[in-house]
């Protein structure tokens, strides 16, 4: 069994990170473990457990800005900004319950993995929302990058390069994000009945219209029987949800107005806020709708216009989210799971890729879990590796064999 260190410093974490790199001892580097199964297996001679650098730091709530410590509960940081009525705009999925566990995360573990809601649509992806990081090398080096305010900067974005790079570059240390208001009141249109293709097609109207739609998703039957809502689940069928927040008035408004715009295509019903949180909860976390856990789990991102096309290419449960730009399938993991033909059809509509998000441990060591980088695009992750961990200590092949 691999040891476990826990540093609580940014000193200890800096000795620890640089006694590793002088042994060549290589690390598994996480937060609270709740993303433990996302990714290659790691063969690691120690885990580097960030859960004990906790604590928000710096919270300037008329400056919409906030700095914690990187193993800070992103269930702490959440309650903390709703106590202010404010948010994390990119809407941060809990996949814990997609590995069995209730665990929501950490700050760390939501930037490093890059991973962003239903609101990515309007508000963008954790990567735009990312201002600053303190962070140890894998040379045992400390580094700052960005800062704690939104600003056109020279140089290399650091921050942008550590977002989604799943702890293989760094170890993080403290963050700092951007946070907004959040919205007094949500409301979300519902029409029901609709086909992959005649979805995608109305979530396109709904973004393009002047409604200011912040969510688009779509649930087939399979799906929409397994809600917690229960107008959702009673109703038998398949469901667009779009969501639309802001003022009380507002929000009413530019629901019925959008209702009425698209009342001719389907049956059309409206959720208030208590029931729409409830469902943009399940579509954001993904678990409470796709089937039982035995299934695996693919993370597919495509241009929306697409999302019915490879749904239809592919024998699986699945939503749609983004306007079909998003599309989490559970399919059967024997043989290689899908990734054929998920991969394929991608290519198909044009481009996009594929993660593979939970399966079980020999499938993930078998098959390409993040989408294969082309020939330049792997020779200059190869070099940036090079630059942060020239030892390969952290976190080794977790993205992609060898790396």
């Amino acid at each position: 069994m691999s040891d476990t260190l826990r540093p609580r410093s940014l000193d200890e974490l800096r000795d620890t990170v640089a006694a590793a790199a002088a042994d060549a001892a290589t690390l598994e580097v996480m937060g609270s473990g709740s993303k433990r199964g996302f990714g290659r297996p790691v063969q690691a001679a120690r885990v580097l457990d960030l859960s004990g650098l906790t604590g928000v730091r710096s919270y300037e709530p008329a400056e919409l800005v906030l700095t914690a410590a990187a193993g800070t509960p992103l269930a702490e940081i959440e309650a903390l900004l709703a106590e202010k009525g404010q948010m994390l705009g990119f809407e941060p999925p809990h996949l814990g319950a997609l590995y069995g566990t209730a665990d929501a995360g950490t700050l760390g573990g939501a930037i490093a993995s890059n991973l962003a809601g239903p609101r990515r649509i309007k508000l963008g992806a954790a990567r735009d929302h990312f201002l600053g990081a303190v962070s140890v090398s894998g040379r045992g080096e400390i580094f700052k990058s960005g800062g704690k305010v939104v600003k056109n900067v020279t140089g290399y974005d650091l921050c942008k390069l550590l977002a989604g790079s799943f702890g293989t570059l760094a170890a993080l240390e403290e963050v700092t994000v951007k946070v907004l208001p959040a919205p007094a009141k949500q409301r979300t249109a519902l029409l029901f009945g609709l086909e992959p293709a005649e979805a995608v097609s109305v979530m396109a109207q709904a973004l393009n219209s002047p409604h200011e739609v912040s969510g688009a998703a779509y649930l087939p039957p399979a799906a929409a029987v397994r809600s917690s809502v229960d107008y959702i689940r009673r109703a038998g069928t398949s469901v667009v949800a779009l969501r639309l927040e802001g003022t009380p008035r507002s929000s009413e408004t530019r629901c019925k107005a959008l209702c009425g715009q698209l009342s001719h295509l389907a049956a059309v019903e409206e959720l208030h806020t208590m029931n729409s949180t409830k469902l943009w909860r399940e579509i954001r976390d993904v678990a409470p709708l796709l089937p039982d856990a035995s299934k695996a789990i693919w993370r597919v991102s495509v241009p929306p216009s697409a999302g019915a096309a490879v749904v239809a290419a592919v024998p699986a449960g699945f939503i749609l989210d983004w306007g079909g730009g998003l599309i989490w399938l559970a399919t059967d993991p024997a043989g290689d799971a899908g990734a054929a033909a998920i991969r394929a059809s991608i290519r198909a509509a044009g481009g996009g890729h594929a993660t593979l998000v939970r399966a079980p441990l020999p499938l993930r060591a078998a098959i390409p879990v993040f989408e294969p980088p082309e020939a330049a695009l792997a020779a200059l992750s190869a070099r940036v590796k090079e630059q942060f961990d020239p030892r390969r200590i952290l976190n080794p092949g977790r993205m992609y064999a060898g790396s």
